[in-house]
């Protein structure tokens, strides 16, 4: 935002100080209590100075203690900043990873900290808890203030065969994982630290069936995991199809359909 629009009889010396440091030191969106360290800068009234500035339309209350310019709306960089160690993922990972044509109307955001689901300047978040050691696969974007967290390719993958309802359906999830680069010790890692034992099955069923490039190891690890119970493949399916004695999966999907979907590409 230009410093023509500040200098402005509306403002005090105090508020045109605190919008020309954000400017300074290229400032987007912060919270309360780090923002005087950041610009390096002591207020005696900043609590007023913020109030001001958000009823001046400079600024906009992004929830409490948390703060943007009121121009600034990245739906990632705001959804990953109003939650403890916020990572985006899941549907809107896929998204953006390109596996899925499908935009979600909600952007999920994978945290170790509870947070109730709500929207901010009209986009819906949904916040969805994990262990802590299921927290890994986490790669950066953008830069600076703009920058957020994201789950890898492989992470991402894993993470939505973990939890398939975030995912934007299991058939786009199928074909995402198909045209996925995937590299099989990545997997391994991950599957290892998510620990969801039916996922992994259903995970090298698949690898297997499209005989996926670099992925042997990691077929033959989720064989290792296979247990005598049996799972649907489609965990959000019906409860039929034919029963898969080698890697304990009944086929609620059959092969063909799934290759039928595999078969169309992006």
């Amino acid at each position: 935002m230009a410093d023509s629009v500040y200098i402005s009889s509306n403002l005090n010396s105090t508020q045109l100080e605190f919008m020309k440091l954000l400017d300074e030191y290229e400032i987007d969106i912060f919270r309360f209590e780090e923002i005087e360290r950041i610009i390096n800068r002591k207020f005696s009234n900043l609590n007023e100075v913020l109030e001001n500035l958000v009823h001046k339309e400079l600024l906009s209350r992004i929830e409490r203690g948390k703060f943007c310019k009121v121009n600034f709306r990245d739906e990632f960089v705001i959804g990953t900043f109003v939650t403890n160690k916020g990572v985006v993922a899941y549907w809107s990972a896929l998204n953006l990873h390109g596996l899925t044509e499908q935009f979600p109307n909600t952007v999920f955001i994978q945290t170790t900290h509870k947070k109730n689901d709500k929207a901010i300047f009209g986009t819906e978040y949904k916040f969805v808890k994990i262990s802590k050691p299921k927290r890994t696969g986490i790669i950066k974007e953008g830069y600076g203030n703009h920058s957020y967290a994201m789950t890898d390719v492989e992470k991402t993958i894993v993470d939505c065969f973990d939890l398939p309802q975030y995912s934007g359906g299991y058939a786009e999830l199928i074909r995402a994982f198909a045209n996925a680069k995937l590299t099989g010790e990545r997997m391994i890692e991950y599957c290892k630290a998510v620990n969801n034992i039916a996922a992994i099955k259903r995970m090298g069923y698949l690898a297997e069936l499209l005989d996926k490039k670099g992925m042997k190891a990691f077929v033959r690890f989720a064989k290792d995991q296979v247990k005598q119970t049996y799972n649907p493949f489609d965990p959000l399916g019906t409860n039929s199809g034919k029963f898969n004695a080698e890697w304990r999966l009944r086929m609620n999907i059959s092969k063909k359909e799934i290759l039928d979907i595999t078969s169309k590409q992006y």
